[in-house]
């Protein structure tokens, strides 16, 4: 069956999108300037939905939204509110990624969660448990950030010490665009910065992993390996939709306001293109997979070249 299209959108600005980012910064602003007057029930699931939600945005940034002017898209979402990832390297990370041809590849797709077996071998027997355990939904949410973010900035900065081309300009860039950041989160609200890494930044890229877990699994034809999580109307709002994300998979210019619509229009085939890997919402993934991993941790199919 055809797709059926969307009308184009031309060379216009996305309101509904310029709203979310009013509300994305205004909400961590607040969040941060009353952080002494908030529990920490509260504070918590507050810091870390902003925290998801501003990722969720720059995700949206990197695609091209809300304008047609990319210098103005930048400067709405290059400010890093998590600390840690420089907005160059998630732009430049994210589009390989949208390789299809080589997603869950351990080397050619950089959100892959699979490992060579080699590379399983050479994590030795901690750094083996250490993945095994994240490899479950709870322990992605427990160990995820940690292991991500560690893995990371230590990447970052052994290319940055040995000279790799771009990577002491990232360097000097994120830290730069982090000075506002925390002049606003130290200096002007007065929040210790352990406070802010507990109660917004750790707890905000665990709940980004809930849509991660299950995005991509190997499987042979690449139409295969993503997913759709329907009947997610809380999350998916945090996730700007890409629940569905076959269907962002295969029209990233889509803006998330119009990704359901898309998705209806075209429910059967795109179920038919991913081989019928459908969940219903983020409990139906909880239930299966909150102590199972949904997928092996060496990739199955992997033969040492890029797909």
């Amino acid at each position: 069956m055809d797709i059926v299209e969307l009308p184009p959108l031309g060379r216009r600005v996305e309101w509904p999108t310029i709203g979310l980012a009013v509300v994305v910064y205004g909400w961590w602003g607040l969040a941060t300037w009353f952080w002494r007057d908030l529990p920490a029930w509260a504070l918590v699931p507050l810091g870390a939905w902003v925290i998801a939600w501003q990722m969720n945005l720059q995700h949206e940034v990197i695609h091209g939204h809300p304008t047609p002017w990319r210098a103005v898209n930048d400067a709405i979402g290059v400010w890093p509110l998590s600390l840690w990832l420089p907005f160059a390297s998630y732009r430049e990370t994210h589009i390989r990624h949208h390789q299809d041809a080589n997603l869950t590849d351990p080397f050619e797709d950089p959100e892959s969660y699979y490992w060579t077996s080699a590379g399983w071998r050479d994590l030795g027997a901690i750094g083996r448990v250490l993945y095994a355990v994240q490899s479950t939904l709870l322990g992605r949410l427990l160990l995820g950030p940690a292991l991500m973010i560690g893995r990371f900035v230590v990447d970052l900065l052994r290319d940055a010490w040995r000279g790799k081309p771009g990577a002491r300009s990232v360097v000097f860039w994120h830290l730069a665009e982090c000075v506002p950041v925390l002049a606003w989160v130290i200096g002007v609200c007065g929040m210790p910065l352990w406070v802010y890494v507990a109660a917004f930044v750790y707890p905000g890229m665990s709940l980004a992993m809930v849509r991660s877990f299950a995005e991509h699994r190997a499987a042979e034809e690449p139409e295969k390996r993503t997913a759709i999580v329907e009947n997610a109307p809380v999350l998916g709002l945090l996730f700007l939709n890409n629940n569905l994300h076959v269907a962002h998979h295969l029209r990233g210019g889509v803006p998330w306001y119009q990704l359901p619509r898309f998705y209806r229009m075209n429910r059967e085939t795109l179920i038919k293109r991913d081989g019928g890997l459908v969940y219903d919402g983020y409990l139906d993934v909880v239930r299966r997979y909150a102590l199972k991993p949904q997928d092996g941790l060496v990739h199955p199919d992997w033969t040492g070249r890029a797909a």
